[in-house]
């Protein structure tokens, strides 16, 4: 299960998906989120699946790539799926029956919904390097100096979040695999039982992370970071043709969804 997380992870590529400046691409999943909590309707989610196999296909992004992202979330989804299956009120199935036509297409849409949320999402750190989107990131949010927010500060650590993830993932990995040559079972027993049988998971896990930050701290002092203030980039960032367009069509994509929850086409 572990091995199934991919958030964080980055696949270098050159499709015209990986090309588009990170500001563009953090603006367009921004507009995506928007237009998702906006469908509501059989049309309106056909047209934002539409769009997201479109982007998956462009980034050629495997789908089973996208698949293995869900998996760590299967048991939020089937919970999500049954609670709106047995508790909507309406017209049932079948006489006598609880579960109900209005609670399936809930259940449904919902379902839906979460899979291309995580989807569309992911496709962010798939086709976008850290660096590139701690740039990205901090210009977009370089207003918010004038009130004296870290902005540089926040970035970093959210591209360093998002960098050790996968770090952290393989490290635990790896201790799981070293305590069950040991005898460790963690998959037997009542659920107190399993709580307990990770502890010796947690323990070596916490203090590999301590000193994995503290050499990562040590190694920034080493090389002189002080912050954002009067530092430069390797890389300056452009827009380009490309990006207009992206950001033109992510506008008329989401006019398009609120155009049809407008008119309840």
């Amino acid at each position: 299960m572990l091995k199934d997380v991919t958030l964080g992870q980055y696949f270098p590529g050159n499709t015209v998906v990986h090309r588009l400046d990170p500001r563009t691409k953090i603006i367009l999943v921004i507009v995506y989120i928007v237009a998702l909590f906006n469908a509501y309707n059989w049309y309106s989610y056909a047209l934002v699946a539409a769009v997201t196999l479109g982007c998956i296909a462009a980034s050629r992004i495997k789908p089973k790539t996208i698949m293995k992202g869900l998996k760590p979330l299967i048991i939020v989804i089937v919970l999500t799926a049954l609670l709106n299956l047995f508790y909507t009120t309406g017209t049932p199935i079948v006489p006598g029956w609880i579960i109900t036509w209005e609670g399936l297409k809930k259940a449904v849409l919902l379902v839906a919904r979460i899979i291309m949320l995580i989807a569309g999402t992911f496709l962010l750190t798939y086709t976008t390097s850290p660096i590139a989107l701690t740039d990205g990131l901090e210009i977009l949010l370089n207003p918010l100096k004038k009130i004296k927010v870290p902005v540089h500060e926040m970035s970093m650590m959210m591209s360093m979040a998002l960098r050790f993830i996968p770090t952290l993932t393989e490290e635990t990995d790896k201790i799981m695999s070293a305590q069950k040559a040991r005898g460790a079972d963690f998959e037997t027993g009542s659920l107190l039982q399993r709580a307990r049988a990770l502890l010796p998971i947690l323990v070596p896990l916490f203090v590999s992370s301590f000193r994995r930050a503290d050499e990562l701290a040590v190694a920034m002092e080493s090389r002189c970071y002080h912050g954002g203030e009067g530092r430069t980039r390797m890389k300056t960032l452009k827009y380009a043709n490309r990006d207009l367009w992206a950001l033109l069509l992510g506008a008329a994509f989401l006019a398009g969804v609120i155009a049809l929850k407008k008119f309840g086409l």
